[in-house]
């Protein structure tokens, strides 16, 4: 099941997916984000074993999906998705 989190529509924030125990020794070569209409995305960034995105926007009572591709540095090639519903705090 995707991780949910509840978003405001007026929020920006960052949005972490930790790889580390499905990496094991291995690391993240590349990241990509695959982000629903209607969020607005902002900065992205990878460690070796994080991915993290800034969001914002959204239409409160939407829920929306934004989904963390990778790639790793052994080759191996996984995606996550989170669940976002935006919601007026």
């Amino acid at each position: 099941m995707p991780q949910q989190f509840i978003h405001d529509p007026q929020a920006q924030l960052d949005y972490t997916i930790n790889w580390a125990d499905w990496l094991g020794s291995d690391t993240i070569s590349t990241s990509t984000w695959t982000v629903e209409s209607g969020l607005t995305e902002g900065t992205k960034t990878s460690t070796s074993t994080t991915a993290t995105i800034w969001l914002s926007g959204g239409t409160a009572g939407q829920t929306y999906s934004v989904t963390n591709r990778i790639v790793t540095a052994g080759g191996r090639t996984d995606e996550r998705t989170i669940t976002l519903k935006v919601r007026n705090r």
